[in-house]
């Protein structure tokens, strides 16, 4: 009874990352800014490759599962955030923490296995392009794409279960913007120690099992641009490759530096500074970079435009 009322009946409050003063009305509006490109952008992506059917390939599938990811996960923590700092209230129930934990983690997770067989998908297109039909058909890359929802779902599941399985007490002021585990575990009453491990071992297989297929499939990547004897399509593969690990670089560095760190260690204004980047920044710059630096994503979005100007004349 004690600990349903310390914990079901209060819920946690959000201490968040903005007061009131003017620096931080604009860094706000920045943030807002910033979401709606982060909104629009992995929407546009999204509906670029399923409506352009030039761009229904394995790795345009991925990108676009990718942008969905990205979608939801600014989803998860900005529209809160935004509520609570214009209405004035920090509170946030059990459920709608549990809810940002399970989405959050999930999310993360199934992104860290999604990257990694972006990269293997690039590693059979340039290293085994005959046999790339064969090794990434149709049903190949949706049973990978599947896994990696599967996996970081898992994970969500096991981290909110346990998560909330702790007592909380005191003022339970969570000094962050949103319901993060390491954060949300400063509260807990009882011994965490166990679980931070468990978080540990998690963080190992999320973070570094992709991230060696990711430097093995690159490894192998380069060798073979290396010795490619067209200039074009040394370009055109590096191209494609450096996008992808451009994303990759953000979003693991930041992943690593935030899950990988004893408790002891973590400064909750660094937390905050280096999640905002993770969850709000980078899934902005996923589209963009994709975008930017891939001439059929370009040649796709052009070619919306144009039927959209078509429809005006004729109308």
């Amino acid at each position: 009874m004690a600990w349903e009322n310390q914990t079901f009946n209060s819920g946690f409050i959000l201490l968040g990352i903005f007061n009131y003063s003017p620096t931080h009305i604009f860094l706000f509006s920045l943030v807002l800014g910033i979401f709606t490109v982060a909104f629009m952008g992995n929407t546009a992506m999204i509906l670029l490759i399923y409506l352009d059917t030039q761009l229904h390939t394995p790795m345009y599938f991925l990108l676009s599962q990718l942008s969905l990811m990205d979608l939801m996960l600014v989803c998860t923590t900005v529209p809160k955030m935004a509520f609570n700092y214009m209405s004035g209230s920090k509170s946030i129930s059990l459920a709608g923490c549990g809810a940002q934990i399970f989405f959050y983690v999930s999310l993360l997770g199934a992104e860290c296995f999604l990257l990694a067989t972006m990269a293997y998908d690039r590693y059979v297109a340039i290293c085994h392009p005959l046999r790339y039909s064969i090794l990434m058909n149709q049903k190949i890359c949706g049973l990978m794409a599947a896994c990696s929802w599967i996996l970081g779902s898992l994970d969500g599941i096991i981290e909110v279960a346990v998560a909330l399985s702790f007592s909380y007490c005191g003022a339970r002021e969570i000094p962050h913007f949103f319901c993060d585990v390491p954060a949300l575990l400063i509260l807990s009453c009882t011994n965490t120690l166990l679980f931070e491990r468990m978080i540990f071992i998690c963080c190992v297989i999320m973070l570094l099992f992709p991230v060696a297929v990711i430097i093995a499939s690159y490894v192998q990547v380069i060798v073979a641009v290396i010795h490619m004897g067209s200039g074009e399509g040394r370009r055109k593969a590096f191209a494609t490759c450096s996008s992808h690990l451009t994303v990759v670089g953000m979003y693991y560095g930041a992943a690593m530096f935030i899950y990988m760190r004893p408790t002891s260690d973590r400064s909750p204004t660094q937390d905050k500074m280096i999640s905002a980047f993770y969850t709000i920044l980078t899934p902005m710059l996923n589209p963009l970079i994709y975008s930017l630096r891939n001439k059929e994503v370009v040649r796709a979005f052009l070619k919306m435009l144009g039927k959209g100007k078509s429809r005006e004349q004729i109308a």
